[in-house]
């Protein structure tokens, strides 16, 4: 049996689809190793991985049961990492800035911006036009909700790609501990 999860933790996926082959790419930078990851979400109700609720970016904001999405033989593989240094209020301000989210459309438009500026070797120009608070994607929900808390992946919370994310919380094992390696859910 795994170890329980707890808000606020976060989560990350590698899928199998072309789609989650094309974000990988796309979202791989200059010199650096292959993308590793091509979403990612939040805890927000902890418990078995079975029973967690998360918080992700799909074609809506959505809150459902981890396990519902990315368990049995779908092919995904799933990691949990744990943020260390968040006291209970500030794991509680980054769930409820997740909440904050949820319904909202995805922002398709963001995709793009991200594209647009992998065209310009990462530089944060378009993103940061695009309106993703109204119209979030997966890394821009994770990102900004640990923003409020004055936490960052490295980059700003717009620029941050679930890669970003993966590369920050594996390099940073005083900051986030690994609760379950990338692997497929039971």
């Amino acid at each position: 049996m795994s170890e329980a999860l707890r808000p606020a933790d976060v989560f990350l996926t590698r899928g199998r689809g072309f789609i989650s082959a094309a974000i990988r790419f796309f979202s791989r930078h200059l010199g650096e190793s292959r993308t590793v990851v091509n979403h990612v979400g939040i805890v927000v109700v902890g418990g078995p991985v079975e029973q967690a609720i998360v918080i992700e970016a799909l074609s809506r904001v959505r809150r459902h049961r981890l396990a519902a999405r990315y368990g049995g033989k779908r092919g995904h593989l799933v990691a949990v990492y744990r943020p260390l240094t968040l006291s209970e209020a500030e794991r509680a301000t980054v769930v409820r800035k997740a909440e904050d989210y949820v319904g909202r459309k995805y922002g398709y438009l963001a995709i793009a911006a991200h594209f647009l500026d992998w065209l310009l070797l990462g530089a944060y120009l378009f993103r940061r036009l695009a309106n993703q608070e109204r119209y979030p994607i997966c890394s821009w929900v994770v990102a900004s909700a640990f923003a409020k808390v004055g936490r960052h992946f490295g980059v700003a919370p717009g620029a941050a790609t679930p890669d970003d994310i993966w590369d920050f919380v594996t390099k940073h094992p005083d900051e986030y501990r690994l609760v379950r390696a990338l692997a497929p859910l039971p």
